[in-house]
């Protein structure tokens, strides 16, 4: 049987345990509100966004209200809410000087390969695109927004991220799965790639990005088909990475 656990006070006599600090669930529904609709593709109505947050229709109209306020969403004539500029703005701030140091490589890229290239970074056990680049002349191009996540178990992004974890990494996401078999082959291929997994139809090539003082990243590029091979994407994703990495360091 488990003991609690005491503090002594001045006097030392035995106090209850403390409770766990109190949260905000008005401001919890607020950032779930920006993430359902980071991740749909089309405006939502507040009726689809009271349904995913399951709460009334008043109350998602309430939290609406003031994200809106702050510019983080907007309405359209008919109603529809989508994500505001003002997100934009905030996004800049995050991992700025990654972004920085990616961005002329990631149109260097896209533009060399004819692929939508970007930076994803771990973040609470989801691969979150950090900044994209979509190549200027295409016949096709694949649009990954920054703010898209999907799980870290599917795509070549994802399995590029596992092989650049230490077990220590690895055991503090809490992970109840193994990790890819694929992410142990990156060292040897020098890329991981992925096919028909986090959008049906799509293919990604990616390598790690491991920048100090930086969430754990991988640089991909995703496609929809391609003349170059998996090797030769791979060569140049893996020399883009450590261009990154230098101008960094």
């Amino acid at each position: 049987m488990s003991i609690p656990e005491f503090t002594e006070t001045s006097g030392s006599s035995p106090t209850a345990p403390r409770a766990p600090a109190a949260h905000s669930q008005t401001l919890s529904r607020g950032i779930r509100v920006l993430e359902i609709l980071a991740e749909t593709d089309k405006p939502m109505s507040i009726v689809e966004l009271a349904a995913a947050l399951d709460v009334h229709r008043s109350i998602a109209y309430r939290i609406l209200r003031t994200l809106e306020d702050h510019g983080l969403v907007v309405r359209d004539p008919a109603g529809l809410v989508r994500l505001g500029a003002r997100l934009a703005a905030l996004a800049r701030g995050v991992s700025r000087d990654l972004q920085a140091a990616a961005l002329p490589v990631l149109t260097r890229i896209a533009n060399e390969l004819g692929m939508t290239a970007f930076v994803a970074v771990l973040d609470q056990g989801k691969v979150v695109t950090l900044v994209s680049i979509e190549p200027r002349q295409a016949h096709a191009t694949v649009a990954q927004q920054p703010g898209t996540r999907h799980p870290l178990q599917m795509g070549a992004p994802g399995i590029a991220i596992q092989s650049g974890l230490g077990a220590a990494q690895w055991a503090a996401l809490g992970h109840p799965e193994n990790r890819r078999s694929e992410a142990g082959e990156v060292a040897a291929l020098g890329y991981a790639s992925s096919h028909n997994e986090v959008i049906p139809g799509l293919s990604s090539i990616a390598v790690p990005l491991i920048v100090p003082g930086e969430s754990p990243a991988s640089l991909a590029v995703v496609y929809i088909s391609s003349l170059h091979s998996p090797a030769d994407i791979g060569a140049v994703l893996t020399a883009a990475a450590r261009t990154i990495v230098a101008e960094l360091s």
